[in-house]
């Protein structure tokens, strides 16, 4: 077989077809060169060459019988070459990565980066590459707000690695999310990798966008709803105006880490209380939901329970009631 490589639809095909194969050929202690299986129209004959191809199966001279070979010697065979393979792309593109680096440093830094004006738009794939390079020269600190929607396992797990060699260069980090994130596992293992080299990470009830400030003098926010694209910000006056925006969301935000019992009440409350200026501005469940950050699912959960707590039937029925308590979800949650 020497160097020869096997791709995605040999592997498919091996999966679906050539291992039941070998195994009825293991069973019946070899196969015959006649068999009907082996027929060049017969719908097994594609696995069978696969099993030859990779040397499962060999042709006995004596019998003239297909005879079945250990699997243990035949697997070095097909999987060195793979990981070989795969540890020289994985070399090759770290070179790749740190030439386009240094020539992305180089960009930002230079004149012709000011000349092109202070925002940038990018869409689509370019924007987790900006926002790599961007989190790589960070100097200082960084400042996250992440809703809850729209971020799955695979990209928080790229973030944590991104993020976790940020904060052991020495860079400060605070990250914002919603309340409802603390339903999340993957966020929660996000949020421990970083907590333990030293980020603040903190939740609250309001709705926010998505935005990524660094050392206060570039931020990155959404240009449309569904994040699609992005706008880069260098206009100094207006980073410094969503700097500012962040931290006061900071400062009424509670610690993500915090699990007292008093601080998952209050952050109960909040949600309570949201849900109920929700309903009383007359908002669509879907928007509800998002601005909530849950699922509609979720939200109409929340509706049911305020439902059960006023006694109520239907959600004009709850207006009413939560009207003559004079109950507007303005009301202030006060710790405990």
């Amino acid at each position: 077989m020497g160097d020869v490589t096997h791709g995605p639809d040999e592997r498919a095909l091996f999966e679906s077809q050539a291992a039941d194969l070998y195994d009825a050929v293991l069973a019946a202690e070899g196969i015959a060169t006649d068999d009907p299986r082996l027929a060049d129209d017969a719908p097994e004959r594609p696995a069978f060459d696969l099993l030859v191809d990779l040397g499962l199966v060999q042709l006995d001279a004596v019998s003239g019988t297909w005879m079945p070979e250990d699997p243990s010697t035949v697997q070095s065979r097909v999987v060195s070459p793979l990981s070989q393979q795969a540890t020289q792309l994985l070399e090759e593109s770290t070179h790749w990565a740190r030439v386009f680096g240094s020539l992305s440093q180089s960009w930002r830094r230079s004149p012709m980066s000011e000349a092109r004006g202070p925002f940038t738009y990018l869409h689509l794939g370019a924007i987790g590459p900006f926002l790599d390079g961007l989190v790589a020269e960070a100097e200082e600190e960084m400042l996250t707000a992440q809703p809850q929607s729209g971020r799955d396992a695979p990209s928080i797990a790229a973030a944590a690695l991104r993020d976790i060699a940020m904060l052991e260069r020495g860079v400060a980090q605070r990250t914002l999310y919603q309340h409802s994130a603390r339903r999340s596992t993957v966020t929660m293992k996000y949020v421990s990798a970083v907590t333990a080299r030293g980020a603040e990470v903190r939740t609250l009830d309001e709705f926010f966008h998505r935005m990524i400030v660094i050392d206060r003098r570039v931020a990155v926010i959404p240009a449309s709803d569904d994040y699609k694209s992005a706008v880069v910000v260098r206009e100094p006056s207006v980073v410094a105006f969503l700097a500012d925006v962040f931290d006061r969301s900071f400062e009424r935000a509670r610690p993500f880490v915090n699990r007292e019992s008093t601080t998952l009440r209050n952050i109960a409350g909040e949600q309570r209380a949201m849900t109920i200026r929700m309903l009383v501005e007359g908002h669509s469940d879907p928007v509800s939901a998002k601005r909530l950050g849950v699922s509609p699912r979720t939200y109409a959960g929340y509706v049911a329970d305020l439902k059960s707590e006023y006694d109520a039937e239907t959600r004009f029925q709850l207006g009413y009631a939560m009207g003559r308590a004079g109950v507007t979800g303005q009301e202030a949650v006060e710790d405990d």
